[in-house]
């Protein structure tokens, strides 16, 4: 780093290997607020344009208080509450996973069984039609319900919603 005030010598050098040359740097500054101060009209419109170009553009933001960056998901849920968690899940849980396991653009299939119920969450693609996977997801439970013994439990599709949903869903109740 070379710097002499005296001799109006001012350079730095910079860590890419490139000088700058600060009294450069300085003039063009100047030309700058010189040409801002000589020409206020011009810098006044263009300063209202930019008001009104980013006025507008904020107009057009799409705004939601809490962004939904989950996955697309259809659950299935089954109540059978004469049965513990071992039994809800041999009897209920595993037939509905493996019946789900070879949906087009299935991502992941997570499931919990506790006393007395039974969740199955079939998580998809980004991509993927929620709709379209909920009726991927009830033509093979007409199948499953076949293989469920009866009076166990009845499997149905929990509402539409999203990941987001689930936490809410949770801390509510």
């Amino acid at each position: 780093m070379l710097i002499r005030y005296q001799n109006a010598i001012c350079y730095s050098f910079l860590a890419n290997g490139t000088f700058i040359n600060f009294i450069n740097f300085k003039v063009m500054l100047n030309k700058i607020i010189e040409f801002s101060i000589k020409n206020k009209l011009i810098i006044g419109i263009f300063t209202l344009v930019l008001i009104a170009y980013g006025s507008y553009e904020f107009t057009k933001l799409p705004i939601d208080a809490v962004p939904d960056i989950t996955d697309n998901q259809v659950q299935v849920i089954t109540s059978a509450p004469s049965l513990g968690a071992t039994d809800i899940e041999r009897l209920i849980t595993f037939p509905i996973e493996q019946a789900n396991s070879n949906i087009p653009g299935l991502k992941e299939i997570r499931s919990f069984s506790r006393f007395g119920l039974s969740v199955v969450t079939i998580v998809f693609d980004d991509g993927t039609d929620v709709y379209w996977a909920r009726q991927q997801v009830t033509e093979r439970l007409s199948a499953v319900k076949d293989q469920i013994p009866k009076g166990i439990g009845d499997p149905f599709l929990a509402p539409v919603t999203t990941g987001l949903g689930e936490i809410y869903q949770y801390v509510v109740s």
